[in-house]
């Protein structure tokens, strides 16, 4: 089985990967509700909106050190066997700690509204991200299997 880092190698794939992606992030955002809901779509639309194609952009600038940290997580739940799927999402916030220091990360270097956009957001993240498991692992089983 070749590692995530190796299946994104490919400029195709990579593309792919990124637009789903995408349509992963998308589709998080539009199920979130409530008042929490309302302040994710409004920053979403608001960096969507300052800065088209940020989204994608910053997807795949990101996608390498992404796969580096879902990689053995990832492959855990192969190597498990089973409902691969399943096996991923029970590892969730152990999967989101290691996605949010690469974004943590970042964000520290970020200025402008992207950064007080994220600070507002974040606080909330690992509840998000975590409830983002399923598709995320969706998104890995199509192109990683």
């Amino acid at each position: 089985m070749p590692t995530l880092k190796e299946v994104i190698a490919d400029p195709q794939k990579r593309k792919l990967v990124v637009d789903d992606g995408v349509a992963v992030i998308e589709s998080e955002v539009a199920d979130k509700g409530g008042l929490s809901g309302m302040a994710i779509k409004a920053a979403y639309s608001a960096v969507k909106r300052i800065k088209p194609g940020f989204i994608g952009g910053s997807l795949n600038h990101l996608l390498d050190d992404f796969a580096g940290k879902v990689d053995p997580f990832w492959g855990a739940a192969v190597q498990k066997g089973g409902d691969v799927k399943a096996n991923f999402v029970a590892q969730g916030p152990k999967v989101c700690d290691a996605l949010l220091s690469i974004t943590d990360d970042r964000a520290r270097g970020a200025a402008g509204p992207v950064r007080k956009t994220y600070d507002q957001l974040r606080p909330q993240a690992t509840k998000h991200v975590t409830e983002a498991m399923p598709r995320l692992a969706g998104l890995l089983h199509k192109h990683a299997l």
